[in-house]
């Protein structure tokens, strides 16, 4: 597992981390079903980190169930039963925040018939502007602030459907601790490679 002290100087956000493991897994599986849940997976990452969240639907079956289990009980970070509460929870906390750039190096990607787990480090550019909407001080409200995790998620796959049943997310510490002194400037994020 990485050392997140160790990347206390690290300010690239490099969103192609996100999908490299689950993308080399996914190329390397030879059973069908696993490949399947690992594409599933891999699809949604790439529409994720795009802020694409009609993509990121597409992956999910009809009643999809996200379960952020450090906050179970905000039904905004939890949508559960429909595509439009999987849009709401989207369009709140990816898309209006304008935190949809984001890098999860996984160092860990286990894939079975019934479903995928990926795990490591997330990082996520926050603008200094929600930051200070939020009630997080930061010194420039221009700027991008980067949280930092580690993070297990889950995903769940229903055979019938062949689609994802949502996301079990589980993260270690508080992403926004120390937030504003991890400052990263909007050219330091990689584009996302076609």
């Amino acid at each position: 597992m990485p050392d997140i002290a160790a990347e206390e100087g690290d300010v690239k956000l490099n969103p192609n981390n996100t999908w490299k493991l689950v993308e080399q897994r996914h190329a390397a599986e030879t059973d069908p079903i696993k490949r399947r849940n690992l594409g599933l997976v891999l699809a949604h990452m790439k529409c994720e980190a795009q802020a694409d969240v009609e993509g990121v639907v597409a992956t999910l079956t009809e009643k999809p169930t996200y379960v952020i289990h450090n906050n179970p009980d905000d039904p905004v970070l939890n949508p559960t039963g429909s595509r439009d509460a999987v849009r709401a929870f989207y369009d709140r906390t990816i898309v209006q925040t304008g935190a949809h750039r984001l890098e999860f190096t996984c160092d860990r990607v286990i894939a079975d018939e019934g479903s995928v787990f990926t795990e490591g480090l997330m990082r996520q550019a926050y603008p200094g502007r929600t930051l200070l909407a939020m009630g997080i001080e930061v010194d420039d409200p221009d700027a991008y602030y980067l949280t930092r995790y580690r993070m297990g998620v889950v995903w769940p796959v229903d055979p019938v459907e062949e689609r994802l049943t949502g996301e079990e997310v589980y993260n270690a510490g508080d992403p926004f601790d120390g937030i504003a002194e991890r400052k990263i400037r909007l050219e330091d994020v990689v584009e996302i490679e076609a």
